[in-house]
């Protein structure tokens, strides 16, 4: 398995490749949600190619860039047993050389939930993930529903700027206590660890309120936050039950929908989010 850096490099690497072609983008610090995407990958498509690159203009001010966790000789070993083609590990200076000015920005999609609570996040995430697209130019692209709002984004800016390619996003990977796993896990323990599942419950409290029927989306956002509010230890940022596409909020559940939500639990936040219908 080779790992690639600069342009050159993957330009040559990527034209050596024949036949379909699938990249998987990361940010590192690999768990076994990246492994499935890598896995899926491999299953649809004859060439599998890795990205790693902690993307800064996707950080907030308030975001500590420099505290993100980061193990390359790690990753990498994960990789190697999943028959990856290469890894393209680009250095910030790369994507965003001196005098950059360059943006991909999705606006209506981007306003409300993630994008509200963390302004500019998302013309980040846009601007790479083009970029992403454009060095690799695979045939399919794999996103994980864990992080749905940016999978919409994607998809929007993948029709919007006609990327000939699919973009797919897979379920999400879960503890076996029901927490999805998330490179930003590695900061609970202890009670925090444990308080952390009440993002599970909240999702879960809301999914059985619709499976017996209920369809009045203000009474299942209550609901999520009636469970989060009673952990001691969470601090609830945002609830939401919003169309699946438009991620606009819904009075009443209809069609695909998709509840989400936002929790610190202690200094540590974390996302999670169930799709209905």
């Amino acid at each position: 398995m080779r790992t690639v850096t600069t342009l050159d490099e993957l330009r040559t690497a990527r034209f050596a490749l024949k036949g379909t072609v699938g990249l998987v983008p990361t940010m590192g610090f690999l768990h076994e949600g990246h492994l499935s995407l890598i896995r899926q990958a491999k299953a649809e498509c004859e060439h599998v190619v890795v990205s790693i690159f902690v993307n800064p203009t996707q950080f907030g001010p308030s975001e500590d860039l420099s505290k993100y966790p980061r193990d390359l000789e790690r990753d990498l070993s994960l990789i190697e047993p999943l028959g990856v083609d290469f890894v393209w590990t680009p250095t910030a200076e790369g994507m965003y050389p001196t005098g950059y000015q360059t943006w991909v920005e999705v606006e209506a999609l981007t306003h409300p939930l993630e994008g509200a609570k963390r302004p500019g996040h998302f013309k980040g995430v846009t601007t790479v993930v083009a970029k992403l697209f454009n060095g690799v130019q695979p045939h399919k692209a794999y996103f994980g529903q864990k992080d749905a709002q940016q999978a919409a984004v994607i998809r929007q800016m993948t029709r919007d700027l006609n990327f000939p390619l699919e973009v797919v996003v897979c379920p999400i990977v879960r503890e076996a206590d029901g927490l999805a796993m998330s490179s930003r896990n590695k900061y609970l323990e202890g009670a925090h660890r444990q308080a952390a599942l009440v993002l599970f419950r909240a999702l879960s409290a809301a999914k059985d309120l619709y499976e017996t029927g209920g369809r009045d989306a203000e009474k299942i956002r209550a609901k999520m936050r009636e469970v989060i509010e009673a952990e001691p230890l969470a601090q609830l940022q945002y609830v939401s039950c919003a169309n699946y596409d438009t991620l606009d909020e819904l009075d009443v559940v209809q069609g695909k929908t998709l509840l989400s939500m936002a929790v610190f639990i202690g200094k540590t936040r974390l996302i999670d989010n169930f799709v209905l219908g």
